[in-house]
This record gives structure tokens, sequence and C-alpha cells, in this order.
């Protein structure tokens, strides 16, 4: 098993759920796969879809909803079979 960090392509703000009233995508301890959306990144009213990339577990979230995030910015760790 490795640990695989989904990082931010691009700079702005991060959002764990589609709309302020619904359940986050992910939580830590779920199953995620490659195509799985892990959060939103909005950059000038403009929102970008962030994906889990890999097949794995969730096993931290390290961004909190509403919070400014950079190019290169861990968003989640998920683990992965891989060794």
């Amino acid at each position: 098993m490795s640990d695989f960090e989904v990082v931010s392509p691009l700079p702005g703000v991060f959002y764990r759920q589609p709309s302020p009233d619904a359940k986050p995508f992910v939580e830590p301890g779920q199953v995620v796969s490659a195509d799985t959306v892990i959060g939103l990144i909005e950059v000038m009213k403009q929102f970008s879809e962030v994906f889990a990339e890999v097949e794995g577990t969730i096993t931290e979230i390290a961004i909190q909803n509403g919070d400014a995030i950079e190019p290169g910015q861990t968003i989640a760790i998920i683990k992965t079979d891989n060794a």
C-alpha cells in the first residue's frame, strides 16, 4: 500500500460539497475510484471538478471547505493498493 496525494491543479477556493446544504463529495474512510469527484475549485465564478485520480481509500482531507488553495497544494490523501 502507498499514499497518493491529490494536489490542486490551479489556484482558487476549494469546496468539499456541490452546494452549501449538500453532503461533502467524499469523507475519510470512503473508497473511491479514479473518476470520483472529491471537490470543486472555484476560480472567477468558474468551477472545476477535482478527481481522486486513483483507486483507494480516502485517509485525509487536507483542505477545509471554503479555504483558498494554491497549485500543487495537497487536497486529499488516498491509500492505494499499489506498492
